[in-house]
């Protein structure tokens, strides 16, 4: 039977890209990409040729079923994400628990995920700890930042640029003036930078400084 790939793709720097990525990815019959158009660039830098199918959040759950009887009639797909591993905050999860229930083989390569490097870059203790990924933006908020203040593990979030701000607002008003945050941006890329400090502090220097590009926030946990 064929299988299921995840492969993971550059985060900002191209040299990222490890050789079994795009060995993977030229002998894979599809590969299916969050936005065509963008991984279209990649595959082209790569000088990879494999015809791409648009698999996003909005699509994932009308064609999940039909990608696993592709698979099972012998077609290897792959999946990558626009950015990094897919499946973590990306399109992904369904798409695998389905080929796991259907008895396909599903093989994860190793590879570019934002929020490692911010862990490991923050000084925090990284032998245990929680990935949230994005907060809810609305409904369960409050909810979840509250259970979270308790939280003695080092918390990691995804956020955009625009929310960072409220975010950091929050973690202050939640965790505490005084709770060691770590922000890492643009990881891999040019302009890559960490700001560590209080919630308060953090929060200081991005009111000063308005921030770019792809966010991870590391926070510690309460001692």
């Amino acid at each position: 039977m064929a299988k299921l790939f995840l492969v993971p793709t550059p985060i900002g720097n191209l040299d990222d890209m490890t050789f079994r990525a795009v060995k993977v990815l030229k002998e894979v019959d599809t590969i299916l990409a969050e936005d065509t158009r963008n991984s279209g660039k990649l595959l082209k830098h790569f000088d990879i040729g494999t015809p791409m199918q648009s698999h996003h959040m909005h699509n994932e759950h009308k064609t999940v079923n039909h990608i696993v009887d592709r698979i099972k009639s012998g077609e290897d797909i792959a999946l990558i994400s626009d950015a990094g591993t897919p499946a973590i905050s990306d399109p992904g999860f369904l798409l695998t628990r389905a080929c796991v229930e259907a008895g396909i083989e599903v093989d994860c390569l190793p590879g570019a995920t934002a929020f490692v490097p911010a862990l490991v870059n923050s000084g925090f203790p990284n032998d245990k700890f929680i990935f949230e990924g994005f907060l809810p933006v609305k409904k369960g908020r409050q909810t979840r930042l509250n259970l979270l203040a308790e939280e003695t593990r080092t918390m990691i979030f995804y956020e955009s640029p625009h929310k960072l701000l409220k975010t950091l607002k929050h973690f202050s008003e939640y965790f505490g003036q005084d709770r060691p945050v770590s922000v890492s941006r643009e990881i891999t890329k040019l302009h890559e930078e960490t700001i560590r400090g209080t919630a308060t502090e953090v929060l200081e220097h991005y009111t000063n400084k308005p921030p770019k590009g792809e966010i991870v926030i590391v926070v510690k946990g309460k001692s």
